[in-house]
């Protein structure tokens, strides 16, 4: 599938505001693959279909999630909005003929990440993270460091991402807490 198809269909599945943000992300993604020496390609389709699955309802989320065999956990039965890279990934390969096992896995790992990454879903992962239209006080530093040093970047994303969740009363995937132990092990 083309692109352009690829962005018409997005719009039937997601808001107005989710399609800029995947934009963002895909241009973002391409950017550092570039940086980093890896294809193109793979990058940009990863980017552009990493939230397909963010307007669907944490119901139908859950409901989804049993019929493709997803595991749910505890966490996730309660946020269950952390399905929507597992669900984006299935429907990239139902509804945009993506088979390529790499970019997949980069659209199921982009909200939680894992401890052993692709540079490709490090990539997605950050890119997602630090996308133009997020306004996050200190984001500009993280963008200038996934430029230098992607898995310090990550690391430093999951620690952002636990202390925000920490102050908000969250629960915390552990997923979240691994790939970062995981990351500061790597000298990031």
């Amino acid at each position: 599938m083309i692109e352009k198809k690829m962005i018409e269909l997005l719009q039937e599945m997601i808001s107005p505001d989710r399609l800029k943000h995947s934009l963002a992300v895909r241009d973002v993604a391409i950017d550092l693959a570039k940086k980093y020496g890896i294809e193109v390609k793979k990058v940009r389709i990863a980017g552009l279909l990493h939230d397909s699955a963010k307007g669907i309802s944490n119901d139908n989320l859950l409901k989804m999630a049993e019929e493709f065999g997803i595991v749910i956990d505890d966490v996730i039965r309660s946020v269950p909005g952390l399905l929507h890279g597992p669900i984006g990934a299935e429907l990239a390969k139902k509804e945009f003929g993506i088979e390529d096992e790499e970019i997949l896995n980069a659209i199921r790992t982009h909200t939680l990440g894992a401890e052993e990454m692709t540079m490709l879903e490090k990539i997605i992962f950050i890119a997602d993270y630090i996308e133009p239209n997020r306004t996050c006080a200190g984001l500009d530093e993280l963008r200038k460091k996934a430029r230098v040093d992607l898995d310090q970047a990550i690391r430093v994303a999951c620690d952002r991402t636990l202390k925000y969740h920490i102050r908000n009363d969250d629960l915390i995937h552990p997923q979240t807490l691994a790939t970062r132990n995981a990351f500061l092990r790597k000298g990031g």
